[in-house]
């Protein structure tokens, strides 16, 4: 009989402590319940002062009249919307986070609160330079017209120079050679073309070695080449030539002569040989080759 007393005593002090630790839990869960909606609340409302937050930059942006500033701008902005699309993520549980980027809010605000300031400042600096600027344009144009004309003159005057300036060749002459190197009218016993000019004087030229290149154009337009890689440059293109020299101009008159060894078919006609260099054509004759 003690012992069965003994037993009832135990189960009841027992129960007694599972209904206290069943409240306890209970308690505690929602404790804790109302801790993760309290939570969300904050997340939320958090939340929301990101998505005004980042609308006010938004409209910041528009009043500024300065580039290194709207970049500066647009980067907060970025940020914040960074920090929101964060904070959309992060669990309502994540109080430390969520603290953290109430914190940044704060320094978000306090940095465009910084920038409005800047901003208004700029605008007054703005309305002043205006004034200013409107002055200044005015002078400038009147500067930029008589410097126009100027310019011109001066472009005239460098026209003239570098015509002035251009060599020029005279005296071309072309004729065939037979195998005796003497002067062949015949264009079947023709070895070679002969092709002798003379480099004006010119004091204004530039001096030194120079590279004469010669064009011959049969009837066809088409130019003898030994080698299509025989080229030089002309207006801007790489062209064909058919022959060059070098020679050395001190400004004063040159006599050139340079020979074409015939090794192709030439058809009886109307020829050309176009004379070039420093990149402009100097001299040009035509000549006949006859059977």
């Amino acid at each position: 009989m003690k012992s069965n007393k003994s037993l009832w005593i135990i189960s009841g002090i027992l129960l007694i402590v599972i209904v206290i630790a069943v409240f306890f839990i209970l308690k505690q869960q929602q404790q804790m319940h109302d801790l993760v909606e309290q939570s969300e609340l904050d997340k939320n409302e958090l939340t929301e002062e990101y998505n005004d937050l980042s609308i006010e930059y938004e409209g910041v942006k528009k009043t500024i009249n300065n580039d290194s500033l709207t970049i500066l701008v647009a980067k907060e902005q970025m940020k914040v919307q960074r920090l929101l699309e964060e904070l959309r993520t992060v669990k309502a549980t994540n109080t430390r986070r969520i603290n953290e980027l109430k914190k940044e809010l704060t320094t978000l605000r306090t940095i465009m609160r910084g920038y409005v300031v800047q901003i208004d400042s700029l605008n007054s600096v703005n309305q002043k330079l205006t004034k200013e600027k409107e002055k200044i344009t005015r002078q400038y144009n009147e500067a930029t017209q008589t410097i126009g004309q100027l310019s011109q003159a001066k472009e005239h005057l460098t026209e003239r120079v570098a015509l002035a300036s251009k060599l020029d060749a005279s005296n071309i002459t072309v004729v065939g050679i037979n195998k005796k190197n003497k002067t062949e009218k015949k264009l079947s016993k023709m070895e070679q073309l002969f092709i002798s000019f003379k480099i004006n004087k010119n004091i204004t030229a530039s001096t030194g070695e120079k590279t004469i290149y010669i064009r011959i154009k049969k009837p066809d337009d088409d130019v003898l080449v030994k080698n299509r890689s025989n080229v030089f440059s002309y207006e801007n293109k790489e062209i064909n030539y058919s022959s060059k020299r070098m020679i050395e101009y001190d400004g004063e008159e040159v006599p050139v002569s340079i020979y074409w060894q015939i090794e192709e078919f030439l058809s009886p006609g109307t020829y050309r040989v176009d004379i070039f260099t420093d990149g402009s054509i100097i001299g040009s004759q035509s000549f006949k080759l006859e059977d």
